[in-house]
């Protein structure tokens, strides 16, 4: 059996918000391997995100965000708990939206999350919010938007 040090389960923990044991057990099932055991974990992890969609979430954050003077963006982002929307990991998603809502100027929600995400091109929105979803262990939704640009008719 390959010898796991406790950096890469610190490591892996920080990447997928799952716990000592399971990061551990999960390096311990890749055989030492870093890179497999996280993609396992994301795996697993987006799949009970997935079943995570089932639940109501009705707390959450309202992020806005202004360019320039010239481009305005509300977005509101819900969760499940306070909790949850009080931390940095939830605060930073909802920034991240409104920068690409920003950028990017989707129509309606479906489209938003069908985008490729600005910040990182190989993923879609939607993909970045269910990786919040399973990092953060809660129902994550991008409840609606409003994106203005000065001399722009609605």
């Amino acid at each position: 059996m390959a010898k796991i040090s406790i950096d890469e389960i610190k490591r892996l923990r920080s990447l997928t918000g799952v716990g000592i044991t399971d990061a551990k057990k999960a390096l311990q099932e890749a055989g030492g391997d870093f890179d497999k055991a996280l993609s396992e974990m994301r795996k697993k992890g987006l799949t009970k995100a997935e079943k995570r969609g089932e639940r109501e979430a009705r707390a959450g954050l309202i992020g806005s965000y202004v360019h320039d003077g010239r481009i305005g963006v509300l977005v509101e982002v819900n969760c499940e708990t306070d909790f949850v929307a009080k931390t940095d990991e939830f605060k930073e998603l909802v920034k991240d939206l409104t920068l690409h809502i920003a950028a990017s100027d989707p129509e309606n929600e479906k489209e938003l999350l069908d985008q490729p995400f600005v910040k990182e091109p190989g993923k879609t929105v939607g993909e970045v919010v269910k990786q919040a979803n399973a990092k953060l262990g809660e129902n994550i939704v991008v409840r609606r938007f409003s994106r203005l640009a000065l001399g722009e008719v609605n």
